[in-house]
């Protein structure tokens, strides 16, 4: 992929057309969005490590990432962290996405990190090599899409990103 510099932005020769379409990656219009970078999906004790999954594939962009959020955050530009997770309560629970599988441990129950996938826990929380700073918008969501149920596309629209 061929990238070059355009209107004072970064242009990406990409189909079916270049991006960003008009040409432009500024602070006013953009914003990185970090999804999920959570310890129930990077950490020791999280809901992937309970399941028995590879860990070292959900750890391996967290180096990547920080060095991006730290250009990013120098230059100004918006920074979004989204959170997988589920109200204490799990009313915004499927039954469907609890029985999943055939886990050792399900969604909302104790794990190493307390209830798994459950905001308030300890697991819910944002790995610290890419912890939130003050003034960036932290995203609470009970799904995979950081626009179903949430307030994504309002606050992407109150801060002119396009």
């Amino acid at each position: 992929m061929n990238s070059s510099s355009r209107k004072a932005g970064v242009y990406v020769a990409a189909e079916p057309y270049g991006w960003p379409y008009n040409g432009a990656l500024r602070p006013d219009n953009t914003a990185l969005i970090v999804i999920d970078m959570q310890i129930d999906f990077c950490g020791k004790g999280g809901y992937v490590d309970v399941m028995g999954y590879d860990l070292s594939l959900t750890q391996a962009p967290i180096e990547p990432i920080r060095r991006l959020l730290a250009v990013m955050r120098a230059q100004g530009f918006h920074i979004i962290h989204t959170r997988e997770g589920h109200r204490p309560d799990l009313t915004d629970l499927f039954a469907a996405k609890r029985d999943r599988g055939n886990p050792s441990l399900r969604i909302g129950e104790e794990g190493p990190m307390g209830r798994l996938l459950v905001r308030g826990s300890a697991g819910h929380d944002i790995v610290p090599e890419l912890a939130p700073v003050p003034g960036e918008v932290v995203l609470d969501k009970p799904g995979k899409g950081s626009f179903y149920a949430t307030d994504l596309e309002t606050i992407l629209r109150a801060r002119g990103i396009t």
